[in-house]
């Protein structure tokens, strides 16, 4: 059964029956918002683009984003870039995998971040989500909602992270902050780690 988070929430990551997941998969969606004019409405299309920053403690140690699409270790995959977006309420536009048995025992959380590539504030989007997804069963573990849209034009949505007893965890974040690439949210991720 699927969790809805609220910003801050932390879920852990274990199996009903004990068992740790092995690959999980967090999926991002969007829609554009549309904008009402003189003329009636129209929509204009919104590059999201999905990355996740792999840490060790609190330092920046890869990153899985549009141009590089699997970590260097390979337990991070992109599946790819959508230029528009679209699903929005229900499916992903976007989704990264994480081979949690493979991640290098070094990195301790994995950051999941959202910029607007194309430089659109979050007010145009609607229907925005994270949900990480057991990547075995199909099944959505946990979803965040993205409430309101707002100036900015990046988020830190959500993280995995290493449990004191080596299972993994999730924590909500959402925290908007003005990205266009992950490169921009570097130091929003700060507080977060």
């Amino acid at each position: 059964m699927s969790v809805n988070l609220a910003k801050g929430q932390r879920v852990s990551l274990q199996k009903g029956s004990g068992e740790s997941l092995t690959v999980v998969r967090m999926g991002l969606g969007w829609k554009a918002a549309p904008k009402r004019g003189l003329f009636g409405s129209r929509t204009r299309q919104i590059d999201l683009d999905a990355s996740a920053l792999l840490y060790a403690e609190r330092t920046p140690s890869d990153v899985v984003f549009f141009q590089h699409l699997e970590s260097n270790d390979g337990s991070v995959r992109h599946t790819g870039d959508n230029l528009v977006g679209g699903a929005g309420s229900g499916d992903d536009d976007e989704a990264i995998l994480v081979d949690l048995v493979h991640v290098p025992v070094n990195i301790t959380q994995v950051v999941f971040t959202v910029s607007s590539y194309t430089g659109q504030s979050f007010a145009e989007v609607q229907n925005a989500h994270c949900r990480l997804v057991d990547e075995g069963t199909g099944l959505e573990l946990a979803r965040y909602e993205l409430a309101g849209g707002g100036p900015h034009t990046g988020q830190i949505m959500a993280k995995v992270f290493r449990e004191p007893d080596g299972g993994w965890g999730m924590q909500a974040i959402g925290a908007p902050a003005r990205a266009r690439t992950f490169q921009d949210l570097l130091p929003a991720i700060e507080p977060y780690l």
